[in-house]
């Protein structure tokens, strides 16, 4: 698939929402601090960025930004909110819904994971390059041996998400750190359906469409610059609130 073709696809793929305005779906809200995915209940909303679409750039760029965010992320929302109405699962709060979903409820399953993933993927980069803390990184080179070490095994489980998916760094129910990956849009909060279960701490997308427009076919050249963007301050607040 050539760059064009992508384009081509992934402007498909935002149709739904750009027939109707955007604006009933985005939120003015930071994802930073207590995100706007955070809402009881549906209508859920689109969370605006923390930052500029260019603001990651060199290692993720404006264009992938404005994709991702605008259209795909939107879509997930959208589709969520419409196979949510008329359902239980309406009446509760997103980790609610992905904590009781199961694989028979395919739709609110997909988007349901696809909005909270994403939500969480936002406030997990920072436009400035950051270092962990002393007290994370030690908790992290405590699990893994060394910080060599985890960062092989998380691009390992990045690396081999076959087709599409994602790579978490959770906080397992025994309060230990654990590395896995999911694919497609489940994550670690899903009880029914996933194996390792945990709250997240650290995530990557590995969608071709987080990538595919600057880095082509290259995982691993796109997993290597995001460790330029991580918000490890974001990493560091989830971890003491699972532990």
């Amino acid at each position: 698939m050539d760059k064009r073709e992508f384009l081509k696809l992934t402007s498909l793929a935002g149709a739904a929402i750009l027939s109707g305005p955007l604006s009933s779906l985005a939120s003015t809200s930071s994802v930073s601090g207590q995100p706007a995915f955070a809402d009881p209940k549906a209508p859920f909303v689109l969370p605006a960025l923390p930052y500029g679409y260019d603001a990651l750039e060199p290692n993720i760029d404006k264009l992938t930004m404005e994709i991702h965010h605008d259209k795909h992320h939107a879509a997930y929302v959208k589709n969520l909110n419409d196979n949510l109405t008329g359902t239980a699962y309406a009446s509760l709060s997103l980790e609610e819904i992905l904590k009781t979903v199961t694989d028979k409820d395919k739709a609110i399953r997909n988007n349901g994971g696809g909005h909270y993933n994403h939500s969480l993927f936002w406030t997990l980069l920072s436009p400035t390059k950051q270092t962990p803390s002393d007290k994370l990184k030690k908790a992290i080179t405590t699990s893994f041996g060394s910080w060599e070490a985890f960062q092989t095994k998380f691009n390992d489980a990045a690396k081999t998400v076959f087709g599409s998916g994602w790579a978490w760094l959770i906080v397992t129910p025994d309060k230990k750190l654990a590395i896995i990956n999911t694919p497609n849009q489940d994550n670690p909060l899903m009880h029914n359906i996933v194996k390792d279960k945990g709250a997240p701490i650290l995530a990557l997308d590995v969608w071709e469409h987080a990538y595919y427009l600057k880095h082509q076919n290259k995982r691993p050249e796109y997993i290597d610059a995001f460790w330029n963007a991580v918000n490890w301050s974001e990493v560091e607040k989830r971890y003491n609130a699972a532990v």
